[in-house]
């Protein structure tokens, strides 16, 4: 079997069937190159798999990116037996090194109306900043779901976006009234201005009237994060956690915020338990005169 063909069959899979983003394929591929080297012309089984997870340790890969790299030849397998060109997954029975939690990154609300309020809204383009961190904080989308709502995916009357997720997965997010402000304010003022004559889709544009990409979102966010004055890394994934870890302190349904997340597994979803303990405990010890244990 010539397993590099098949790594770009798998990777064909991951971006027209599973709707994956490009980074998430560049990941996929990084991790499996290393898998396609190792097995060379042998035949993938269980002693191979547990040969490879030696290896793997062998090159001092840290326990994370060696359970990331058999997550990867987990599913690559997965796709050969489907595909079959192999009768079972040597990886789906190899189990991997346990991993410390490491709670998400997230945001206090002051921190987010700091990150809010450094837009310049007199502009096209900070009008579609400000809009942009009001939706994805408003609704927890991932960036690469977020850069691709359409104008045509909004339902002002209900607050709601129809959103394509991760495996091509449909759902709809909720927005509320200060994202709807925002909204308004950039399509109303600043989206046409962005496009020109150009007649873009894409609710987020740059000004060339084009679809705006993870990078220059990632971009953005980091610029706006600075200009708050907020000393800690801030992601767009910093604001998905920071509107579910939000949502829980708040008091909402485990399984409500899963929803709203896009999560297949509730465990997923589970870690925004600890943040808020964590708020909670910081919180008592900073608060009450009696705190000192």
């Amino acid at each position: 079997m010539d397993f590099s063909q098949q790594l770009e069959k798998f990777i064909h899979f991951l971006k027209n069937e599973r709707n994956y983003s490009p980074h998430t394929q560049s990941n996929y591929r990084r991790d499996l190159l290393f898998l396609v080297h190792f097995i060379g012309q042998h035949k993938i089984d269980r002693s191979l798999a547990r040969e490879y997870l030696l290896a793997l340790e062998k090159n001092k890969f840290s326990r994370r990116s060696i359970a990331r790299k058999l997550s990867s030849a987990r599913s690559f397998c997965r796709f050969l037996v489907r595909e079959k060109r192999l009768e079972q997954n040597p990886f789906e029975s190899l189990l991997t090194p346990k991993l410390p939690k490491k709670l998400p990154n997230f945001l206090y609300p002051e921190e987010i109306n700091a990150l809010l309020g450094s837009t310049e809204e007199k502009t096209p383009s900070g009008l579609r900043d400000r809009a942009l961190l009001e939706t994805i904080y408003g609704t927890g989308l991932r960036v690469a779901e977020l850069i691709r709502v359409n104008l045509s995916d909004l339902n002002f009357e209900e607050g709601e976006i129809k959103v394509m997720g991760k495996g091509s997965k449909e759902r709809i997010v909720l927005f509320g009234s200060k994202a709807r402000e925002a909204l308004h304010h950039y399509i109303d003022e600043g989206r046409a201005k962005l496009a020109g004559k150009k007649k873009a889709a894409a609710l987020f544009i740059n000004h060339h009237g084009d679809r705006l990409t993870a990078r220059s979102v990632e971009e953005m966010i980091v610029r706006q994060a600075r200009k708050a004055g907020i000393a800690k890394k801030v992601t767009p994934h910093t604001l998905r956690h920071s509107f579910a870890t939000h949502l829980m302190a708040g008091g909402a349904d485990l399984r409500v915020v899963q929803e709203l997340l896009g999560h297949v597994s509730l465990s997923t979803t589970q870690v925004y338990t600890h943040i808020t303990k964590e708020r909670l405990k910081e919180v008592y010890d900073s608060a009450h005169p009696r705190a000192d244990r």
